[in-house]
């Protein structure tokens, strides 16, 4: 068995996180680097804090990964099989085009096959 198919046998229920790490996984399993900007928490000058991607501009609702390999570059915006791409979300993937793709845990084999190809 191998780890991508291994890691298939994870339920269609995980979170987001979860997610990500296996597709992670299996990307620089088939040599593809792999970029994602997490959220960094941040002080208000209430002394509180919240949570924030450090991006400027039109960085909201930017793709949760990006993967480049041999001069290919992908942008992949994962949900869980309940969620939906906000507003800022699916403008990016439209502006994308035919780099971008809204992945959840049920594409999982064509994520692979995706993936894998050309490897």
């Amino acid at each position: 068995m191998t780890l991508a198919d291994a890691l298939a046998k994870i339920p269609f229920t995980e979170s987001e996180e979860s997610f990500q790490n296996r597709v992670v996984h299996v990307a620089r399993l088939y040599g593809w680097r792999v970029a994602h900007f997490r959220k960094a928490p941040v002080a208000k000058r209430n002394g509180q804090r919240s949570w924030s991607t450090p991006i400027r501009y039109d960085g909201r609702g930017f793709p949760d990964l990006v993967l480049a390999r041999d001069g290919v570059v992908l942008f992949a915006e994962l949900k869980n099989e309940k969620g939906y791409p906000s507003r800022e979300q699916r403008a990016w993937l439209a502006e994308i085009g035919g780099q971008a793709r809204l992945w959840r845990p049920r594409d999982w084999d064509s994520i692979v096959e995706e993936l894998k190809r050309d490897s």
